[in-house]
């Protein structure tokens, strides 16, 4: 632990999904406006945090991977494990050597009171200047909603994030503010399930004309939806340019045997007409989405149902998992597993189509210019996205840093597409 006048260093990781971002960006700039230096992993802090998932066993394995990393890097660090892993098992992360605190998702708003009580806190920077904190300033995630009432069978997210509850309106408009104030050119609305989000008779919709009226934002972006979330008055809502023309919509199945095992609250047909409506409304948007093989029962004949469901549906991004039992959910008991091996070829093939349809999506926008907001580079190359979620690179040796830029699109390449800077 520091001493003397130099502050305590604290290195914060996020595993998962969007809200878990959006939540660890909150824990960033409360202990950096406490007085704490943010560092990264290999800056050997004296705290580490990680904020977990527990969406499969592939994220619980790749949480315990990084506590050990940590504890490896630097044996002196305290260490703490937070989230959602975390909230499932305490006692499972608590064996990890080097671990000294693990704190679930109730826990999670009180951590920096918590560690300062703890004694793992303190000697925080005192002027003011240290206690800015801007962040990534590109990208700003900003919770609205969470909780789950759906549970479907596979997943474990209700039993780990609790019930539905949404975040006031006017703190959302307040944060969208603050974040554009410190620079932000893109705000990212997430939640565990966003399109359930209503606060005092305001729901999604209302919440985002809030937002567009009443912010200066310059590119909004949804993180995930239902597809009978999407209806005639959400989409209208897209003639505003500042709305991202990119929509993740969970499909998880592309049968509708398997849905119904799944306990999803839709169908095939229901998916297909909300993928209509936005293609209809906004011809231009990317659809990305999610997909799990090998869930208990799926037979061959059903796999290739969703696998020609997905190549028919021409996704800009396809997300695929190979089902991960998790216990205390329904289909953790479910008979007729899929093999492992099975999983895998299902998942290789899977995998195959979702690299095939993301180029095709890139092929369509080959020639035209599009606005990029440039966020990361490496060396000479600089790396952004286009409001629809295409990837594109370019090189140059000028700061493109959190700029919104015109950019050709000439080239695809393996995960995105070259681009010129005008």
């Amino acid at each position: 632990m520091s001493k003397g006048s130099e502050s305590v260093r604290v290195a914060l990781d996020t595993i998962g999904c969007k809200l878990n971002q959006a939540e660890s960006e909150l824990l960033a700039k409360q202990f950096a406006e406490a007085g704490y230096k943010l560092v990264s992993t290999a800056d050997e802090p004296d705290v580490y945090i990680l904020n977990t998932c527990t969406v499969t066993h592939i994220a619980d394995s790749k949480s315990r991977h990084l506590l050990r990393v940590a504890h490896g890097r630097n044996p002196y660090a305290r260490l703490v494990a937070i989230g959602c892993y975390a909230e499932r098992a305490p006692h499972e992360l608590a064996q990890i050597e080097g671990i000294d605190l693990v704190i679930g998702n109730d826990e999670k708003p009180y951590l920096l009171r918590r560690l300062e009580e703890s004694g793992y806190l303190s000697n925080p920077v005192c002027d003011s200047i240290s206690r800015r904190y801007t962040g990534f300033r590109t990208r700003a995630f900003i919770k609205v909603q969470d909780g789950c009432q759906s549970f479907c069978a596979y997943c474990i997210v209700p039993l780990v994030r609790g019930r539905e509850k949404s975040v006031p309106v006017d703190q959302v408009v307040a944060e969208v503010r603050h974040r554009i104030a410190n620079g932000y050119k893109e705000v990212v609305l997430t939640g565990t399930k966003i399109g359930s989000y209503n606060y005092s008779g305001v729901n999604l919709r209302g919440l985002i004309e809030r937002i567009l009226a009443e912010t200066g934002v310059t590119r909004l972006r949804l993180s995930s939806l239902q597809p009978q979330e999407i209806s005639p008055e959400l989409i209208e809502l897209w003639r505003d340019r500042r709305l991202c023309c990119h929509f993740h919509l969970s499909l998880q199945s592309g049968s509708d045997g398997v849905l119904s095992r799944m306990r999803r609250r839709y169908s095939v047909s229901d998916y297909q007409g909300a993928v209509s409506l936005i293609r209809a409304q906004v011809p231009e948007a990317a659809i990305t989405t999610d997909v799990i093989v090998g869930f208990p029962g799926e037979t061959e004949a059903e796999f290739q149902e969703s696998y020609n469901f997905c190549q028919q549906t021409g996704f800009a991004r396809i997300h695929v998992f190979p089902y991960s039992p998790r216990r205390g959910t329904e289909a953790a008991r479910m008979p007729d597993k899929v093999s492992d091996k099975v999983k895998k070829e299902r998942s290789q093939k899977m995998l195959a189509l979702a690299r095939e349809s993301a180029q095709n999506f890139s092929h369509r926008f080959l020639g035209k210019t599009m606005t990029v907001l440039w966020e990361k580079q490496s060396d000479e190359f600089w790396s952004g996205h286009t409001d629809n979620y295409i990837k594109v690179y370019t090189k140059t040796n000028k700061d493109l840093t959190n700029q919104l830029l015109p950019v050709k699109l000439v080239e695809v390449r393996e995960d995105g597409v070259w681009g010129i800077a005008k």
